[in-house]
């Protein structure tokens, strides 16, 4: 993975993140290069990261702003896009606070200003849940006439829908005649931010909710709907799968068998890399907690453990072979538990052919590419006059 940080892993995997969602490299070296110095600070940096890469976002946005009043509208949204990317950059290990829900909704309408300007292939839908609702981007397979496959994406510990669709799995998908709802679910996202919904284990309640609305669109094949997720999503989507049998496949982008054995054991000060900056107070606000012990005892509740055996629809477990958040065992231990799906498989990324550290982070492009063909295969679909376009082309 390229760290441009020798010691700060936190703050890496954003800016491989932001890379691979689109960002330019010499806009994040500008970011970047100041903060070299306070690498070694942790959530002590939280500010100074959240500050330089919002004042990075504005600049963006105003050469945007600019673009726009002339009517270039295509490119004022690639500008947008960046923007959003670099917002939420920055409140990503932002200190809680006012500031930081400010910054996260200037991301929301830098992106939504971004996909207007583009005309994108991106629907805002709210998924009903509970009395309340579920943030949601849908987007529409391409070159489908009749109802089409649709995957439920759910996000991780803490990315957004926003973020996956600029990594690029939606749109990959759509290009094969698959169509995807990506959802900012209890606990990311807007749900989160916005609405206060936390995270509980019981994930099949939000995935259903998510079949339920996609059953009462005609655009969808209700027979034909499955379920992805990546990092903590290696639970959520293996969890929803076991109990929601309306789906036809389930992918978990980075195993993660047992939550709750991973938060014990950095508690404990166990040597795991860490996703964010303040970890203790990201986990206490994703699941509703007051105290690292209240975490605790929600995540010793996330195991699949009795759980995966009662999956019966088609599995692919994804993992990194050097993953330095979760070890490789929970995607063997995911896999081999899986003893009554009928169509099993295990792809563990090497070095070598990159795609080898966590949600394959170091390379986007093999992990997106591999599961999109995967869940192809799988669900049966495939853009009409796909194959007849390549026809004539050199194979060679």
């Amino acid at each position: 993975m390229f760290e441009y940080f020798p010691t700060n892993y936190a703050w890496n995997l954003a800016v491989v993140m932001a890379i691979n969602a689109g960002g330019v490299m010499s806009e994040i070296d500008t970011v970047c290069r100041p903060l070299l110095p306070r690498e070694k600070e942790g959530a002590k940096a939280n500010a100074a990261w959240s500050a330089s890469w919002a004042t990075l976002a504005n600049r963006v946005a105003g050469y945007a702003q600019i673009e726009e009043a002339a009517g270039h509208h295509r490119s004022a949204a690639r500008r947008y896009q960046r923007a959003s990317l670099y917002s939420f950059m920055s409140e990503r290990n932002a200190d809680a606070g006012a500031e930081r829900l400010e910054t996260y909704k200037q991301a929301l309408a830098y992106f939504r200003k971004s996909t207007e300007l583009a005309g994108e292939n991106i629907e805002f839908v709210e998924v009903p849940f509970r009395g309340a609702s579920m943030p949601a981007l849908f987007v529409k397979a391409k070159g489908v006439s009749s109802p089409a496959p649709c995957m439920v994406h759910f996000d991780g510990l803490d990315v957004t829908k926003e973020l996956l669709h600029m990594r690029g799995v939606a749109s990959q998908l759509a290009e094969r005649g698959i169509s995807v709802l990506l959802v900012d679910h209890p606990g990311v996202g807007e749900a989160l931010r916005l609405r206060n919904m936390t995270s509980e284990p019981e994930t099949e309640q939000p995935a259903k909710a998510c079949v339920d609305y996609l059953e009462t669109r005609s655009d969808v094949d209700r027979g034909r709907i499955g379920m992805i997720a990546l990092s903590l999503g290696g639970y959520y989507a293996p969890r929803a799968a076991a109990f929601e049998k309306r789906f036809a496949c389930c992918v978990a982008w980075g195993a993660l068998f047992d939550y709750g054995e991973i938060t014990q054991q950095r508690v404990r000060g166990a040597r795991s890399a860490l996703s964010v900056s303040d970890w203790a107070a990201h986990v206490k606000w994703v699941f509703g907690q007051e105290t690292v012990e209240g975490v605790l005892a929600v995540t010793r509740r996330m195991t699949l453990e009795g759980v995966v055996d009662k999956i019966t629809c088609p599995l692919l477990v994804v993992h990194g072979e050097k993953d330095r958040q979760i070890p490789v065992e929970h995607a063997h231990r995911t896999y081999d538990g899986a003893v009554n799906s009928p169509n099993r498989k295990l792809k563990i990324f090497t070095e070598d052919e990159g795609g080898c550290e966590h949600c394959q982070i170091d390379n986007a492009t093999v992990g997106v590419d591999y599961m999109a063909d995967w869940i192809v295969d799988v669900l049966g679909a495939s853009r009409p006059g796909l194959a007849r376009s390549l026809e004539g082309v050199s194979q060679e």
